[in-house]
């Protein structure tokens, strides 16, 4: 059924965002930088808006939204979370290990936005949402290629 194939495109948007409200916290919580905390609430009230876009759209189609997080999201927070303790906290290891999320929730939009079970009514609210995470994504790259190892 066309609704439940598009169900399960809007649900992986709605996992990354998961995913990436997830990072950012476990980010915040790693981080002694107050600037990267004021960025990352930033981040995570985008993937809330986001999240509650999509879970707006499924419902009106009558699916179900999912809740949780990816099963390697976890673990790559648990990695975050090691790697941190190693690193004590420099600025430059966390925000490599932010981008490698990002690079994640960018491909899967751009997944999203390719695939064929995408309504051709929600292009323009997913590609909206797209441009939001691929900004910060940027964001996030140019902060780590200027941050100095501790």
């Amino acid at each position: 059924m066309k609704n439940d194939q598009s169900v399960e495109v809007l649900n992986s948007l709605i996992i990354i965002n998961n995913d990436r409200v997830a990072g950012y916290e476990t980010a915040i919580e790693e981080t002694k930088d107050a600037d990267l905390k004021t960025l990352f609430r930033q981040f995570i009230q985008t993937s809330q808006a986001c999240k509650s876009e999509l879970v707006a759209e499924v419902n009106k189609v009558g699916g179900k939204p999912d809740e949780g997080t990816r099963a390697d999201g976890k673990i790559y927070r648990a990695w975050m979370d090691f790697k941190s303790m190693v690193t004590g906290k420099d600025r430059k290891a966390i925000l490599s290990s932010c981008e490698k999320g990002e690079d994640v929730a960018v491909n899967t939009y751009e997944k999203a936005l390719k695939d064929e079970h995408l309504p051709p009514s929600l292009t323009s609210l997913v590609t909206a949402q797209y441009n939001k995470i691929k900004k910060d994504h940027d964001t996030v790259r140019n902060l780590r290629d200027t941050a100095v190892n501790a």
